[in-house]
Parts: structure tokens; C-alpha cells; sequence
């Protein structure tokens, strides 16, 4: 498990212990990666928080567009893996949350240990954010090779 932030660490790894989740994905809502369990390959990491992101955008704007509430979760179910989508909101802003897993467990149970989860990230997420800097296009690529570092230690 690797994140970019240490506060979300234990409530992670609480997450994954109980849930059984095989493969788990936290990141903004812009689909930037704050977490990831499970992922062996960067390129695997930047696909699922681009489809993640761009599901939840898609989904709420969908949604506003009909009248009706922000989404709780949206879960696909599959034969040998199914996958949860999920946002909600803390102090640093709307993230999502993105959780593989297999037929060891329900959804219901990743839904469980994922709220609670969520309640522990506002719990521990610092209430002061730092302003943060102006994402330069001469920056992107080495900002984006810094953070890829972190979340897979290479």
C-alpha cells in the first residue's frame, strides 16, 4: 500500500484488513491518486483514477441534470471481481474511492468497512490545507513522476 498523504494510511489499512478488498484506489475528484493498494503498474494506477474520475463527473452531472441527489456508490458486479465507485466529501475537498474485490466478500461488507473508512479520513484529515501552487505545464511531468515515485517507491 503506498499513499501520498501519512494521515490516510491507517484508515486504509484498517479498510483493507476487514473489507477483503483485493485492489483499492483513493484519489481527488480531478482523479489525482492520494492512495493505492494492490496496483502493480503506474499505468494501471493513472487509468483507473482517469475512468474513476471521469465516471463520477459524468454520473453527478447526470444526476443534477434530472433533479435528483449526489450518488452514494455505484457497484458493478462481476462473476470473479466486482467494483465499487464511490465518492464523498472530507476537509481536503470531494474525493473517490475506487474498490476491487472478489466473491470472498460482499458488497455490503465493503460498504460497511468503506463508510467507516470515511468517517476516520475526515476524523484525521488536517483542517488547514496548503495553498497549493499553479500547475504549470513546464512542471507537469515532473510533479507527475514525483507523485508516481511515491505510490510505487521506484
Amino acid at each position: 500500500m503506498r499513499a501520498l498523504e501519512p494521515w490516510v494510511v491507517q484508515p486504509l489499512e484498517t479498510f483493507l484488513a476487514e473489507s477483503g478488498a483485493r485492489l483499492t484506489l483513493l484519489m481527488t475528484s480531478s482523479g489525482q491518486v492520494v492512495a493505492q493498494h494492490g496496483f502493480s503498474r503506474s499505468v494501471d494506477v493513472m487509468t483507473a483514477a482517469a475512468l474513476g474520475a471521469a465516471i463520477v463527473a459524468s454520473t453527478e452531472e447526470l444526476g443534477r441534470l434530472m433533479g435528483a441527489a449526489r450518488f452514494e456508490a455505484l457497484v458493478h458486479g462481476g462473476q470473479r471481481q466486482s467494483c465499487m465507485l464511490a465518492a464523498f466529501a472530507t476537509p481536503r475537498g470531494r474525493w473517490i474511492g475506487l474498490v476491487v474485490f472478489g466473491p470472498e466478500t460482499s458488497v455490503g461488507i465493503v460498504r460497511l468497512f468503506f463508510d467507516q473508512m470515511v468517517q476516520q479520513l475526515t476524523a484525521l484529515a488536517p483542517r488547514e490545507q496548503q495553498p497549493a501552487a499553479p500547475m504549470l505545464a513546464e512542471n507537469f511531468e515532473t510533479e507527475l513522476n514525483a507523485s508516481l515515485k511515491a505510490l510505487f517507491g521506484r
